[in-house]
């Protein structure tokens, strides 16, 4: 039974900018009612107010951080009240990153990352269940990145909290299939947003070798089409399932090629290498 947006209610977070807002206008635009949730107030309010101006569905905006449990416990009760408590489709879509060596970062990098990146999405979930359990075909959909398959140096925390997202996927997606919710993983590449504006602990000067870029709105085009779909999984541009099957095909390959890609100057002035 496919997902259909029209008359559906729907959870976007990380909604401000990047794939979070080209997914929430691309639900209204289908006639879904989206409830869509922010850190930025301005940014979030700004373009709501527009996207709700026309005769299809409506957005509403939610202003928080999802790491604190009431900013939670307001978007379960924006939808009771307005939806009499009902939900068809959440998509946890907000994240943060870091790029740097992990022996270089504080604590601090590791726990803000899968506070926001795992912790806070999973805690969103197990509240709004019974929401979902009263929709229509209900979708979760996980916004997770290839780096939860494969793992690369310098973005060791994010990698982590990518790969605790695609297991829990795997495991909610079994438990779940009984009460008729179907768990999506979409595994994009680098993707063209803000999300490089706010890297935590982060060298401004530093770069992310990346694999592959899609810009948000093809990366929010594909999501939408995986959750009509109600896709297990999804994953997103040539450069990311190179990295993918490369590595599930010959993982110690894999292994020797970002070895040498993480190797500092000084190791291979050390190796002979130039």
């Amino acid at each position: 039974m496919p997902w259909k947006a029209k008359d559906s209610v729907a959870v976007v977070t990380g909604a401000s900018s990047g794939i979070g807002k080209c997914l929430t206008q691309q639900l209204a635009d289908h006639g879904c009612h989206v409830i869509a949730v922010a850190r930025r107030a301005d940014r979030i309010k700004q373009w709501t107010a527009s996207a709700t101006s026309h005769d299809f569905g409506g957005v509403t905006p939610v202003v928080g951080d999802i790491t604190a449990a009431e900013v939670r416990s307001t978007i379960r009760s924006t939808i009771e009240t307005a939806h009499g408590g009902r939900l068809d489709l959440l998509v946890n879509n907000a994240g943060i990153g870091g790029i740097g060596r992990f022996a270089e970062a504080t604590p601090d990098r590791l726990r803000q990352i899968m506070e926001v990146n795992f912790f806070a999405p999973v805690e969103l979930t197990r509240i709004l269940l019974p929401s979902l359990q009263r929709g229509s075909a209900s979708v979760i959909c996980n916004i997770s990145s290839v780096l939860g398959h494969r793992a690369v140096p310098n973005k060791s925390e994010y990698c982590a909290s990518k790969f605790a997202m695609h297991g829990w996927s795997d495991s909610l997606r079994a438990e779940l299939a009984a009460d008729g919710i179907q768990v999506t993983l979409v595994s994009p590449s680098t993707t063209k947003s803000e999300f490089f504006d706010s890297l935590i602990e982060t060298d401004p000067d530093q770069q992310s070798r990346s694999w592959g870029h899609w810009s948000p709105q093809r990366v929010a085009n594909k999501a939408f089409d995986a959750i009509s779909k109600r896709r297990s999984e999804v994953i997103l541009s040539l450069g990311g399932k190179t990295l993918v099957y490369f590595d599930r095909l010959a993982p110690a390959l894999m292994n020797k090629v970002l070895e040498q890609r993480s190797a500092k100057p000084t190791d291979l002035t050390k190796s002979g290498d130039r």
